[in-house]
């Protein structure tokens, strides 16, 4: 969420940020409402303090023993504290009206990322690897004789839940969980990420923190009784600071999750319907990083260098793209798109995404440090990126190892996850 008290002092560099968004200026809607909002408040603390006075009156002419004078100014109190309620009434639904509009405004890009209007105008900063030479025309994971036959069914995932949904069994899914083991460990034993379990069950605030409400409810599954499926660890992980203090000695907090992740995908109709490139159930494995604002460009850095050790790992050919201005996501104030080579399609997809969001999220959500040399508590910085999405990586692993005869060759690295098993053959480990 944005600052309003630097969108009052320098509203010409809101409006700008905003324009290389795509967006009209709202610096002169947002700061009459805050004048208004302020002059409630201003007005109301005035009938307080002059129903406060009047109140100590009461006391002296009860004490005086003047009857007239105590039933005057009875009755004024009474009068002063329906009027204070009235104007705090209003004051506070100001203050929410506020809130409200500063909770849809996006965060602002930072200076060196790109303008442009759309992923047209993305730039490649950043290629690995070289695409295998097949010899052969390559298929897509769902098409793979080792995985069509046996290990991958949509039909059956469709029966009990509905379109985008798959069953993974025998040796696919012994891959799928050999993934996800992998870059757990990885993370925690090289790059000293610390491993976290959490729910996948949270609260509406925990979203409004992250900035998934209340702009993109429709993205995500809402249950029953108003609490949310999470969309990405990225909510849980980022709301472990919500509205805490933490020690500066204690920053940066580098954090991953394993976890099942739901989307609705609303925005996607359409889009990626064969296979399972787009689910509405997924497991990622996610980072997160929780720092001082000034050390958040190096730890976007360093954090996405994280997700491209895996793929690397796993040689898997990728490059880094930095989003434009235009492609960017709502809470981001630079991101970096991680696109594996999927033979299949003949091109490069995304399997990772990693943002610095400054201390837009934090302001959502209370989140705080406490600086070593004292003074107030300040907003903390956040990162978070997939390091990486399971089931992307399973469709690179399989069509990037693929053979002529349908089965697939598996990465070195995950070797030990399997027992020491190197190929899929027909669903089955070999």
């Amino acid at each position: 969420m944005h600052d309003i008290r630097a969108i009052r002092e320098n509203p010409e560099i809101f409006d700008a940020a905003l324009a290389r968004r795509g967006l009209a200026p709202m610096s002169s809607d947002i700061l009459s409402l805050d004048e208004e909002r302020r002059a409630a408040i201003h007005a109301a603390e005035t009938a307080q303090a002059a129903q406060n006075a009047a109140s100590k009156q009461v006391g002296a002419a009860k004490a005086k023993g003047d009857e007239a004078e105590f039933e005057r100014l009875r009755a004024l109190v009474a009068e002063k504290k329906a009027e204070v309620a009235a104007m705090q009434a209003r004051a506070g639904a100001l203050d929410t009206e506020l809130r409200d509009k500063l909770l849809l405004i996006p965060n602002n890009p930072l200076d060196e990322v790109p303008q442009g209007a759309d992923e047209a105008d993305n730039v490649e900063v950043h290629r690995w690897g070289t695409p295998r030479e097949l010899g052969f025309t390559a298929k897509e994971h769902y098409e793979l004789k080792a995985t069509s036959e046996r290990g991958m069914s949509f039909g059956a995932a469709a029966r009990l839940s509905g379109s985008r949904f798959v069953i993974l069994t025998d040796g696919v899914a012994k891959i799928h969980r050999a993934l996800a083991q992998f870059m757990l460990d990885l993370h925690t034993s090289e790059h000293e990420l610390r491993e976290v379990l959490t729910p996948v069950i949270v609260n509406e605030d925990a979203m409004i923190g992250t900035g998934q409400l209340p702009k993109f409810a429709e993205d995500s599954y809402q249950l029953t009784n108003g609490q949310w499926l999470i969309p990405t660890a990225e909510v849980t992980l980022t709301n472990l600071v919500a509205d805490g203090i933490v020690d500066e000695q204690t920053l940066p907090w580098r954090l991953t999750a394993h976890t099942n992740c739901f989307r609705s995908e609303a925005g996607s109709a359409g889009k990626d319907t064969a296979g399972m490139l787009r689910q509405h159930q997924f497991e990622k494995v996610e980072m997160v990083t929780i720092c001082r604002p000034e050390d958040a460009i190096a730890e976007h850095e360093r954090m996405t260098k994280c997700a491209e050790t895996v793929l690397e790992r796993l040689n898997l050919p990728y490059r880094r793209i930095v989003l434009c201005t235009g492609d960017m996501g709502f809470g981001a104030q630079k991101t970096y798109d991680l696109e594996v080579w999927l033979p299949g399609q003949n091109t490069y997809r995304e399997i990772s995404s990693v943002s610095t969001c400054g201390t837009f999220q934090a302001r959502r959500m209370n989140g705080r440090y406490k600086p070593a040399a004292g003074g107030k508590p300040e907003f903390v910085a956040t990162l978070n990126g997939s390091g990486l999405a399971v089931g992307r990586c399973l469709i690179a692993v399989l069509e990037n190892g693929q053979e002529e005869d349908g089965s697939v060759t598996l990465p070195a690295a995950l070797h030990p996850y399997l027992g020491g098993k190197t190929r899929l053959v027909d669903g089955k480990l070999v």
